[in-house]
């Protein structure tokens, strides 16, 4: 294990971003600075790897996991939550599916119009089943993952048990890109960018690499690192073990062009590196269906501003 500091090792990430990628363009049409293959190693044992060279809203991403846990891939759980980090894709694909003119992301067009949206899913529920419902995405494959012959596999909890009985098995593997089901995962939401993790016991701790195929470093990478990091621990506590290493790993590695002025203010902020921070979890969970947003407590986070940053859809 190395004992880098997260935030070192993602602005080590953004720097080389910025002295090495390749211009490209790419589905949005924003344009990136890209790298192939890059990856990142965090101790759980020093702290909760969210950076502190921006703040990073904990809150949103802890909704985001147990929503993929529970195998939910409806809209409606985040919009009643006040987590708005997948509306701008249904919300196209709702202006697409029904003929409507699609505004310029962040226009005051555009903003009305997913307001009034997210809105409708939240308090009409014919509108979030036909609309918010985003197809077979993470959760789905996590917890749902279909079988030629109409039945299901639950991967999570099938991992969950190799780790308990069998925990120096290779095979400890969740993949969320099932390829009969991309083009129909992409219709609302996203192909799997996260699409495969795997699990690694050794010494009693329980460790995971992510293998990430499109990584938006400025916006999405810093989420990742969190979430997967918040999972190692709650899969090691539903398994008796102590959280020991994650192992973030990309594949296309980007940050978009119209990003570029806000990495290099983050990257401003390198000789303010502050201290970690700790995630307690409650500890009498014990089974992935029983957690809830109130068994995670952040502590001693003091980061740096926020910095605000277009999404690209």
């Amino acid at each position: 294990m190395q004992n880098k500091h997260p935030d070192e090792s993602y602005l080590e990430l953004l720097e080389h971003l910025l002295k090495n990628g390749t211009e490209k363009t790419d589905r949005t049409g924003t344009g990136t600075k890209s790298v192939l293959g890059y990856q990142m190693r965090f101790d759980l044992g020093n702290g909760f790897p969210l950076l502190t060279t921006k703040k990073i809203p904990m809150k949103a991403i802890i909704h985001e996991l147990l929503w993929f846990m529970r195998g939910d891939t409806n809209l409606k759980y985040l919009a009643d939550n006040n987590v708005h980090i997948w509306d701008e894709w249904p919300f196209k694909a709702y202006l697409i599916k029904n003929n409507l003119k699609v505004p310029a992301v962040a226009s005051e067009e555009w903003n009305t119009g997913i307001k009034e949206f997210v809105r409708k899913i939240k308090e009409e529920d014919s509108f979030a089943k036909e609309y918010g419902d985003l197809g077979p995405i993470y959760g789905y494959q996590w917890r749902s993952w279909p079988t030629k012959d109409n039945g299901h596999i639950d991967q999570l909890s099938k991992v969950i048990e190799q780790i308990k009985n069998t925990p120096d098995s290779r095979r400890m593997i969740v993949s969320a890109w099932n390829v009969e089901y991309i083009d129909e995962m992409a219709k609302a939401g996203l192909p799997p960018c996260h699409c495969l993790f795997q699990f690694y016991v050794a010494n009693g701790k329980l460790s995971c690499q992510l293998y990430q195929r499109s990584c938006d470093t400025f916006l999405g990478v810093p989420f990742n690192i969190a979430s997967y990091s918040l999972l190692t621990m709650i899969v090691a506590q539903i398994t008796g073990l102590e959280p020991g290493e994650f192992v973030w790993t990309g594949g296309d590695v980007h940050l978009y062009l119209n990003h570029i002025e806000q990495a290099k203010t983050q990257l401003s902020r390198r000789n303010d590196i502050r201290p970690l921070p700790k995630m307690k979890i409650n500890p009498v969970k014990k089974d992935l269906e029983d957690f809830n947003i109130d068994d995670f407590e952040l502590t001693d986070y003091n980061p740096h501003e926020a910095i605000k940053a277009p999404i690209a859809v």
